[in-house]
């Protein structure tokens, strides 16, 4: 357990991010026993301009304007920066020479605006956490004199949909891979993607914010939206978008099993909001709901699901809401994936629309409370207090001499 640690995190998310973030739950984690500076990723220059007016970009353009000081103070140990400078859009620039060039300016300058900010908060000997910055991190170890890099893949963003990532991405993350101290990933998939270029690669799991599971801390009992559905409910809390989840199984599993009720509760996209799931009576859309109350509809659900696709976009991912759904002792039925692996011993992993009938009908006749039992005291070692430990343990394992 590293304590008394001055840390820089980096990343991709800012801290203002509507979404949950595991980069922004580590470093609260780490500011428990260390101090932390989170650096927001700066705003490019056409963001700059055309998404002046945006809220979420309100602090880093009052920053650049001189308007806002670029380090805020989050908690005792926390700060935020906000570095006063501008990143030239190169992504899409195809000439490997002409990309390096303006990619080591941008990361020169954004590195010399960390260097003040920790500078003025009189960090010394720190650790660098990277979260997937591939691009403006990469010649960090040039420009900065941390202790440690570490760098955290997450998402696997090179072959993610948005062009942003595709024409330097893999070339860049191999680089960087390379050169850190440690690779820490939340999946197997990632772990054995860097391995080939670190031998210091390593699946730490991912943490969730077991608290709001705590049947003793407070009373989780279903909303009355739930309860007015008759049995059995098989439920799904998340994001509701065609590139994580197979709308086909969905609308297989409604015409399959006209008994069953499939709730689904999360904010639509555009394609969602336009298939025909709506016509089904036995397909229930709740909506988004606040994240501390996801418990109470997990509670309402005789067996959860996560009909994710199979895409670049999850074949990798560390599925967060299985963490919550088994927290809440539910049985879980969910794509096969090399993540979820993990979750084989307490989950019902399924191949083909089929596998998902059978399953879910087997998940529902066979569940019980010593079972459920089982599942929470797994999903309950998932917290990012254990997270970070093992986190700590990969760099130890890393640069023990």
């Amino acid at each position: 357990m590293i304590q008394n640690q001055d840390i820089v995190v980096i990343g991709i998310q800012p801290w203002n991010i509507e979404i949950g973030s595991n980069c922004k739950n580590i470093a609260q984690e780490m500011a428990k026993h260390n101090r932390v500076l989170y650096v927001n990723h700066p705003l490019d220059r056409i963001t700059a301009i055309k998404g002046k007016n945006v809220p979420a970009n309100k602090d880093r353009i009052n920053v650049l304007n001189g308007k806002k000081d670029p380090i805020a103070q989050i908690t005792d140990n926390l700060w935020e920066l906000n570095p006063k400078m501008i990143v030239e859009p190169v992504n899409k620039v195809t000439l490997k020479p002409v990309f390096d060039f303006f990619n080591r300016m941008n990361s020169k300058r954004f590195a010399k605006a960390v260097n003040i900010a920790i500078a003025k908060l009189g960090f010394k000997d720190y650790l660098l956490f990277n979260d997937s910055s591939m691009f403006l991190g990469n010649y960090l170890d040039q420009y900065m004199n941390f202790k440690y890099n570490i760098y955290y893949i997450r998402d696997n963003l090179i072959n993610s949909p948005s062009p942003y990532w595709h024409t330097h991405g893999k070339r860049m993350e191999e680089l960087l891979i390379k050169k850190v101290d440690v690779v820490v990933t939340n999946s197997v998939y990632y772990s054995d993607y860097a391995k080939p270029y670190n031998k210091h690669s390593y699946m730490v799991g991912q943490g969730c914010d077991t608290s709001l599971f705590d049947f003793k801390a407070r009373e989780i009992i279903a909303p009355e939206e739930v309860k007015a559905i008759k049995k059995p409910v098989i439920g799904y809390v998340g994001a509701l978008t065609k590139k994580r989840l197979d709308l086909g199984l969905i609308s297989f599993l409604a015409q399959s099993k006209p008994d069953w009720q499939i709730v689904l509760v999360g904010p639509e996209d555009a394609t969602f909001l336009a298939s025909d799931l709506h016509s089904f009576e036995n397909i229930h859309f709740l909506g988004s709901k606040p994240p501390d109350m996801l418990p109470e509809y997990i509670s309402g659900f005789d067996v959860c699901i996560n009909p994710q696709v199979m895409n670049n976009t999850t074949i990798g991912n560390y599925p967060r809401k299985i963490d919550e759904y088994l927290a809440m002792g539910k049985p879980v039925v969910a794509t096969l994936t090399k993540a979820m692996e993990y979750f084989k011993a307490y989950t019902f992993l399924a191949e083909s629309n089929d596998d998902y009938l059978k399953l879910i009908q087997k998940a529902l006749d066979t569940n019980s409370k010593e079972l459920a039992e089982e599942r929470r005291a797994f999903a309950l070692t998932h917290s990012w207090e254990n997270n970070l430990k093992e986190i700590w343990n990969a760099l130890e394992m890393a640069t023990k001499k």
